[in-house]
């Protein structure tokens, strides 16, 4: 039985799993078979995914070291997938060592391999819980450890939203969520899009894993902002977020938006 509650018997590793693919993506090792095919039949149908993956990676440590710049030192990780260095905590705490963070995600998998690192950390906390139930999120005890919802937070829903359909009304989860922020806090998110080229194959590929794939348009993806006020650049492709390094090349197919705003009074 493991610390939530979870037996390892009732993971299920018949299908892919959404933050297994990425991992397999990212080239790292806590995935299955069925996964890494999964992975290899995305990157046949979008040649763009594994720079893409890798892309969205980096605009979530920009973002978060841009996020602790102002002055924020509280980070609600939502959907933190399988934890791959350097992790958020560490590039947080490369900018502020004081910067507190919750991680939150409905795999235990990733609880487990999360546990196992930052078990030890008082500064961190890790909750198994589901972003359908935003309001589970904000009250679970172990959030509240580490999250002040009196002070600025950044909310980090970082390549998630897109694993909610339309029927799980994805604008009022992240509504919910931005009403439990105070003024100062920040929205850091990206979404996936088929803006770029018809990724009907890539879809289908998520029908057969344990959530679909849900591409929104860079008008959908803007309202989830609603309530904040975009920071310069506005919502971009991800490598162009406010790039420190030359965008890798075909990074114009890359099918991935991210934004970073403020929420003020």
């Amino acid at each position: 039985m493991g610390q939530n509650g979870f037996r390892a018997e009732g993971i299920d590793t018949s299908r892919p799993h959404p933050a297994r693919i990425y991992d397999y993506l990212l080239d790292g090792k806590d995935n299955y078979e069925v996964d890494q095919a999964a992975g290899d039949e995305l990157a046949a149908a979008a040649p763009e995914v594994r720079i893409g993956v890798r892309a969205n990676r980096a605009f979530l440590q920009r973002a978060v070291r841009y996020v602790v710049g102002t002055g924020v030192r509280q980070i609600l990780d939502v959907g933190t997938g399988l934890p791959t260095s350097p992790n958020v905590h560490e590039t947080a705490q490369e900018v502020a060592p004081d910067v507190r963070i919750a991680y939150v995600d409905n795999d235990p998998i990733v609880n487990a391999h999360a546990n196992a690192l930052l078990n030890r950390s008082a500064e961190t906390s890790i909750v198994l819980a589901d972003l359908r139930d935003p309001r589970a999120i904000v009250d679970h005890p172990d959030v509240r450890r580490v999250i002040d919802f009196d002070q600025p937070v950044a909310l980090l829903l970082v390549a998630i939203l897109h694993f909610i359909t339309d029927a799980e009304e994805p604008e009022r989860i992240v509504a919910d969520l931005r009403d439990a922020l105070p003024d100062g806090s920040f929205l850091v998110l990206s979404h996936a899009t088929g803006d770029f080229a018809d990724r009907s194959e890539a879809q289908a590929i998520y029908n057969r894993a344990t959530a679909t794939l849900n591409l929104r348009s860079r008008a959908r993806v803007e309202r989830f902002f609603d309530g904040f006020e975009l920071i310069e650049p506005g919502l971009a492709q991800v490598p162009f977020w406010r790039p420190d390094a030359p965008p890798p090349a075909e990074s114009a197919q890359i099918g991935f938006f991210g934004g970073v705003a403020r929420k003020s009074g």
